[in-house]
């Protein structure tokens, strides 16, 4: 896949008094393929997590809380392309198979939340960690 197919989409947030209501996903969603696991993951500012890549699953990335900046790569030697979001610009981050990322926090806590398309197998990731 290309870098080219990452897309971005503006999520909708809800004010309320009481606490905001921010919509994630629905299976309407054009970019929504189907469902196979969501994870949660707690970052801490200036944490580096990744490189990841998914040989076969498509990634639905949002931060509904705190701020993250994501980059990715074909390959982690060539160009990149780094996408910023967080509660200011809540978003959902499409990302296609055999796409390398990695995220660091710009907050002093942020949660990324991740939604695939098939249940996460250790076989089917590929890691190369950042030190």
């Amino acid at each position: 896949m290309s870098l080219s197919k990452i897309r971005t989409i503006k999520l909708k947030i809800s004010t309320n008094p009481k606490g905001d209501v921010l919509k994630y996903l629905t299976r309407k969603n054009k970019y929504f393929k189907k469902f196979g696991e969501v994870y949660f993951t707690e970052i801490k500012k200036n944490k580096i997590k990744g490189w990841n890549l998914h040989k076969k699953c498509w990634c639905l990335l949002a931060v509904p809380v705190g701020k993250v900046k994501f980059t990715f790569a074909k390959n982690i030697n060539t160009k990149k392309k780094t996408i910023i979001i967080g509660r200011k610009n809540y978003s959902i981050i499409v990302v296609p198979p055999r796409i390398w990322f990695n995220f660091i926090s710009i907050k002093k806590i942020s949660l990324v939340v991740n939604t695939l398309n098939k249940v996460h197998n250790k076989n089917e990731t590929l890691k190369i960690p950042i030190k």
